[in-house]
């Protein structure tokens, strides 16, 4: 077992890289219960219901045009969905990531006389959050390329999501990201298709091999 440090986190929202302005960020997920207890139990049963999530995030005021001012307020009261990633390991191949599609509910901005602007932003799961692995780190792609695997060391009949951040696109036509999946980290078919401009959400039904490579 490895222990991370918090710095290397990085929070991504749509198509903005926010970590440069915050400096903690929070994934919560829970389940509800309902009470199943009859006559003659001694204790109280219960069976899981549904599940949901919220994340908060908190840091410093930008004011700049794409900061985390004009992000955030922007997307208070809008129903449009908006991919939210959480690495808290970053984004590199393998690490572990929290993934959602969110309606940012609350953003505020605190400024006290003695210390630095503030905000905070809290955002609630539509769909509820997955925990998945990163397959790309954020960074420039500006001819196609085949990616590395990442070996889940099995296979999986539960099926997934995708999820995709595209922070800057100086084309004028359309990207193609392609996930395919393998069982033996030789022979990969393709898995999803996606053809974007923007930062999307696709869910991935049926069978995953135990291989998946962008």
């Amino acid at each position: 077992m490895a222990f991370i440090h918090g710095k290397t986190t990085q929070v991504l929202h749509g198509v903005f890289d926010l970590s440069a302005f915050l400096n903690e960020a929070t994934a919560s997920e829970e389940a509800e219960v309902t009470e199943t207890t009859a006559f003659g139990n001694s204790a109280k049963t219960y069976i899981v219901g549904l599940k949901d999530g919220t994340i908060s995030a908190s840091g410093m005021f930008d004011g700049a045009a794409s900061a985390v001012d004009e992000v955030l307020a922007g997307s208070i009261g809008s129903d449009t969905l908006s991919p939210v990633t959480v690495g808290y390991s970053g984004t590199t191949l393998g690490n572990r990531v929290s993934l959602l599609q969110a309606k940012t509910t609350s953003y505020e901005v605190s400024s006290p006389v003695g210390d630095v602007v503030s905000v905070s932003y809290d955002a609630q799961s539509d769909g509820g959050i997955d925990q998945g692995v990163s397959l790309a780190a954020l960074t420039s792609v500006s001819a196609t390329t085949t990616g590395t695997a990442d070996d889940n060391t099995a296979s999986s009949a539960n099926g997934g999501m995708a999820q995709v951040h595209v922070t800057v696109n100086t084309r004028t036509t359309t990207s193609v990201v392609k996930i395919a999946h393998s069982a033996d980290n030789s022979t990969f078919a393709d898995l999803v298709t996606l053809r974007l401009s923007v930062s999307v959400l696709q869910l991935l039904n049926g069978h995953l091999l135990r291989q998946v490579q962008p």
